[in-house]
């Protein structure tokens, strides 16, 4: 019998996103101290703890790789994490998870794009070198940050084919995506001015003070 192929470290991030993608439902408590944690979906907002359960039993994730796939997701603006007294929280918007890996994509072929530049440069100025053969040090110095060039190069390829967005059926499911992330965010945005209304009838608080408790930007609104 064939041993079991494990995940990629793309397969555990795609995954593990789905875990925050689930449907929202908000719970308020009453005591004020308490409403910053508590101000997040129920089934959107974890601990690391809550994805140390949840990813190896519904997304077949290694328990060992969980923390380093979710930091990665941090490092790469995909989801959010907010220190709150002594636990992080972690949550992820649909529409900023998109926004980051089309960033991550413009990036990546921009860099493909300057590589094949300094390429051409370093091709020509090889061939250059090349007259009457000489084993000279430039040459030599120029042949080798060639080869670097096409290693480097090789690895973006790589590193771009995890974001595919330009391969049409990628486009067009993300389409679909961007169409269930919108109605989403449009659920927060929902979700966040009642509970806006709310703390203002319940603690008597002003619109400014809300908003800078919980680090709501002074033009946040529906998306178009």
């Amino acid at each position: 019998m064939s041993k079991k192929k494990g995940l990629s470290l793309e397969e555990k991030r795609t995954r593990m996103m789905e875990i925050f993608f689930d449907s929202v439902s908000f719970t308020i408590a009453g005591d004020p101290a308490s409403i910053s944690p508590l101000l997040c979906p129920t089934k959107d907002v974890f601990q690391l703890k809550d994805i140390e359960k949840i990813a190896p039993k519904s997304k077949g994730i290694a328990p060992m790789t969980v923390k380093d796939v979710l930091q990665s997701l941090v490092d790469d603006n995909m989801v959010d994490c907010e220190r709150v007294g002594t636990s992080n929280y972690y949550w992820a918007f649909p529409s900023k998870a998109l926004h980051a890996r089309n960033h991550k994509l413009e990036e990546l072929q921009k860099q493909i794009s300057e590589a094949k530049q300094r390429k051409a440069s370093l091709e020509k100025a090889v061939e250059k070198a090349k007259v009457g053969r000489q084993d000279t040090k430039e040459r030599s110095s120029l042949l080798k940050e060639l080869q670097a060039l096409r290693e480097e190069r090789t690895q973006l390829q790589a590193e771009l084919e995890k974001y595919r967005e330009c391969d049409p059926e990628v486009v067009e499911e993300m389409k679909k995506s961007n169409v269930i992330a919108k109605e989403a965010v449009s659920r927060w945005t929902d979700n966040v001015f009642a509970i806006k209304s709310w703390t203002k009838k319940k603690f008597a608080f002003d619109n400014s003070r809300i908003d800078k408790a919980f680090g709501i930007p002074e033009d946040f609104d529906y998306m178009d």
